[in-house]
């Protein structure tokens, strides 16, 4: 008789179908469940029910300010990469009601909204992103300002992992040492054989659930399958790093050249080189449209703004995700302090690679690559960086 819950770390075989089993599951547990699905173009987080939501069938191709989905033969379930959500649309909502005011008979009445923390799964989760939930959880959960609403909706959430085994022209993950593969921080990790899933259990909650499924017990060369196919691939985005920056073009060969981000000493060579004339050139390229934060995983910026209706009887304050390439960001009561673009593409990335260290002991980048990807000029930090570099020494 099999167990009715598999222990943390161990590793089961499934057949692919019997994914579905893992979703029905949850959501008979009361779970939302959501994962990768097709829709205007791009693979996004959307809410599923069966494994024909999936896009399977479909790779994307992406480079500097570009994305395409596309068929293609012989591809697996998910052999996408990301898309432009992350896992920070669900625990950082773009939008969150904070207080809601009504005035009734002359007297205005506060209502602080309950937290809408319903219990969320997420399946297709990929280890850049899982990092960049690390990342979340400590400006959100440290001490002494703890977001509830964030923590509320942290702890409701089931994370169902893959290992990739395709890399975009864009990742970088194997430069800041958050993937391909996935480690922890998840319920279950999947890795994608020919015909089934390796299945290693992350929670004791991911055991309980994996077990509803005809599960069998991993051989050894199953589970060194499932441990070698990340690290092929960290492998070749070693290889494909040769060509240096600007370096997503093809080799010939059917396989994109990848992008790689030296991050020796990288805080002191930012924060040393803040009047480096490259902050100038990038300045006049960037739209300062905002997407690379919108898309970024770890961004955490946000504003706080009164909607009221047209009657003024009834107010809303909102948070909303804000970003440091608007003039609003740095306003203060003389004016904008970050008047140019330029400065505010510095902010931004002086922050992201540098004082968020100082902050959080931990670079704010995980290589997802989604900010090269969604700009539409197509700005690529990995070769800014590198131009600075190669000026510094």
């Amino acid at each position: 008789m099999k167990s009715s819950k598999l222990p943390v770390g161990s590793y089961v075989r499934i057949d692919k179908p019997q994914l579905q089993t893992i979703v029905e599951q949850l959501r008979e547990r009361g779970y939302r469940t959501v994962g990768p699905r097709l829709s205007e173009a791009a693979i996004v987080y959307d809410d599923i029910a069966g494994l024909d939501q999936l896009p399977i069938g479909y790779v994307d191709e992406q480079d500097g300010g570009k994305y395409r989905v596309q068929p293609s033969d012989g591809t697996g379930y998910f052999d996408y990469v990301v898309g432009p959500h992350s896992l920070k649309n669900y625990v950082f909502p773009p939008r969150e009601t904070l207080l809601r005011c009504q005035l009734n008979e002359g007297q205005w009445q506060m209502e602080t909204p309950p937290v809408s923390a319903e219990p969320l799964a997420v399946i297709g989760v990929r280890s850049c992103d899982l990092y960049a939930l690390e990342i979340q959880d400590r400006v959100f959960l440290s001490e002494p300002y703890v977001d509830s609403n964030y923590e509320a909706r942290r702890n409701s959430l089931f994370l169902v992992a893959v290992n990739c085994r395709r890399a975009a022209a864009t990742c970088f993950c194997h430069s800041m040492k958050t993937g391909p593969a996935v480690r922890s921080g998840c319920d279950l990790a999947l890795t994608e054989l020919a015909d089934r899933f390796v299945v290693e259990v992350g929670t004791d909650l991911g055991g309980q659930v994996v077990t509803h499924c005809d599960w069998g017990p991993c051989t050894m060369e199953e589970i060194n399958q499932a441990r070698e196919q990340p690290e092929n691939l960290r492998k070749e985005m070693l290889r494909r790093q040769a060509t240096p920056p600007p370096a997503a073009t093809d080799d010939g060969k059917g396989q994109p050249r990848g992008r790689y981000l030296d991050t020796t000493d990288i805080r002191d060579l930012l924060l040393k080189n803040l009047e480096h004339e490259r902050w100038e050139a990038v300045g006049h390229r960037c739209l300062a449209c905002g997407n690379c934060t919108m898309v970024c995983p770890t961004c955490f910026c946000s504003d706080v703004e009164e909607v009221s209706d047209l009657l003024g009887q009834r107010v809303q304050r909102e948070r909303i995700w804000a970003s440091c390439f608007t003039a609003e960001h740095s306003y203060m009561n003389s004016g904008t302090v970050r008047k140019a673009t330029t400065a505010r593409y510095r902010q931004w990335l002086t922050h992201k690679l540098a004082s968020w260290i100082d902050q959080y002991g931990v670079s704010g980048c995980t290589g997802c690559g989604r900010c090269i990807t969604w700009c539409p000029v197509g700005i690529d930090l990995t070769e800014e960086v590198a131009a600075i570099r190669g000026a510094d020494s």
